[in-house]
C-alpha cells in the first residue's frame, strides 16, 4: 500500500539513498529490516506493519499520511 511512496521518498533524499542504507537507519531506529525487507515493502510483496509506517516515516522526514497517500 505504501510501497511506491516509500521508494519515492526515498530516492529524494540526498544524496540518493540506497534500500541498504534506509534498512541500516531503520535498523537504528529499532526495526529489524535488512534491504531485501526494504526491496519487498517498496514492490509490495511485504505488509508494512503500523510501528514499521511510523519508524519509515521519521526516516524519511514524512508523516505517515505521505507515506498512505
Amino acid at each position: 500500500m505504501c510501497g511506491r511512496n516509500v521508494a519515492r521518498l526515498r530516492k529524494a533524499m540526498g544524496p540518493k539513498m540506497s534500500q541498504r542504507a534506509l534498512a541500516d537507519l531503520l535498523q537504528l531506529a529499532g526495526l529489524d529490516v535488512d534491504k531485501n525487507a526494504v526491496q519487498r515493502i517498496e514492490s509490495g510483496q511485504r505488509f508494512v506493519t503500523d510501528i514499521e509506517l511510523k519508524a519509515l516515516a521519521q526516516v524519511l522526514n514524512a508523516t505517515v499520511s505521505d507515506l498512505l497517500e
